[in-house]
């Protein structure tokens, strides 16, 4: 089990001189019997992402127990019906939905959607970069209406995107050059709203909602039709944004674990069915227990 952790199951056939369609089969047999043998009652906070099987479609969606970091759940599509399936499979593991206090999601109607009919008891935090990539977008937006009129703005793309902390001597450069040129550039008051968003996440939760009401008037008022479109979707999403200061989680564990399951596709140059991908999932994030022969 631990080769096939390690190195595509193409690679492994190879070494042992064996069909890679019968390794598959042998790892599917062991991971589900693990899974039958799995129990997550006491699972209190999840986190629910997607990744592609396959570059641009065939997705699966990951429901993690951010608590101990481990994939409970993987199936095909990001629909609410994903929400429905992972409650079943709760159940049949010794689960109790309403165990469940949290989820922790991106702004997915459909994730929503299937939260509120299947876990309604269960607190709904928004992902922060998530929420912050919507923020992202608009600048991003506003930059590429705006580079057609101003040149100086074309290349900057990824300086604006990036923080502050983060931004390389090359990007701070260009956007101190811009700050401070005479262009008036609406890109600058774009990133002007998406640097005093992020405040947001370092106020106390007393404080936050008074400070997301005075962002949310500054972006309606700025004149800016991406920024009052992102000002528009934060309201929608208002309780869930706020939500964070009481829950205080996100899907940092969720993304690494995406992150690994990124790095086994790529190492495999893809999988050949979703049933695969799946199996792959669960035996290298879903911290299963093997009864091995010895």
């Amino acid at each position: 089990m631990m080769m096939v952790k390690d190195m595509p199951v193409q690679a492994v056939a190879r070494i042992v001189n064996e069909y890679d369609t019968r390794l598959w089969r042998v790892l599917e047999y062991y991971v589900e019997a693990a899974r039958d043998k799995a129990d997550y009652p006491l699972t209190e906070a999840v986190g629910i992402d997607e990744t592609s099987s396959r570059r641009g479609h065939n997705y699966v969606t990951l429901f993690v127990d951010l608590e101990q970091s481990k994939v409970l759940f993987a199936t095909p599509g990001k629909d609410a019906a994903t929400v429905d399936d992972f409650k079943l499979d709760m159940l049949v593991h010794w689960g109790q939905p309403k165990a469940v206090r949290e989820f922790c999601c991106d702004l997915s109607k459909a994730f929503i959607k299937g939260i509120g009919e299947n876990f309604p008891d269960a607190g709904l935090t928004f992902d922060k970069y998530h929420v912050m990539k919507i923020i992202n977008d608009a600048v991003d937006e506003v930059r590429r209406e705006e580079q057609l009129k101003y040149s100086e703005l074309k290349g900057s793309r990824y300086a604006w995107l990036t923080n502050p902390e983060h931004q390389t001597v090359k990007q701070s450069e260009v956007i101190q050059r811009l700050l401070v040129s005479q262009l008036n550039l609406k890109t600058v008051r774009a990133y002007h709203l998406k640097l005093n968003f992020q405040e947001l996440w370092d106020q106390s939760p007393r404080d936050a909602e008074a400070f997301l009401k005075g962002w949310y008037f500054w972006a309606t008022h700025s004149q800016l039709k991406p920024m009052i479109d992102a000002a528009a979707t934060i309201k929608r999403h208002w309780a869930g944004i706020l939500n964070w200061f009481k829950s205080k989680v996100n899907n940092g564990i969720l993304e690494g674990i995406n992150s690994i399951v990124q790095a086994a596709k790529s190492r495999a140059r893809g999988y050949r069915t979703m049933r695969n991908l799946i199996t792959m999932i669960y035996l290298i994030a879903g911290k299963l227990r093997f009864d091995l022969p010895i």
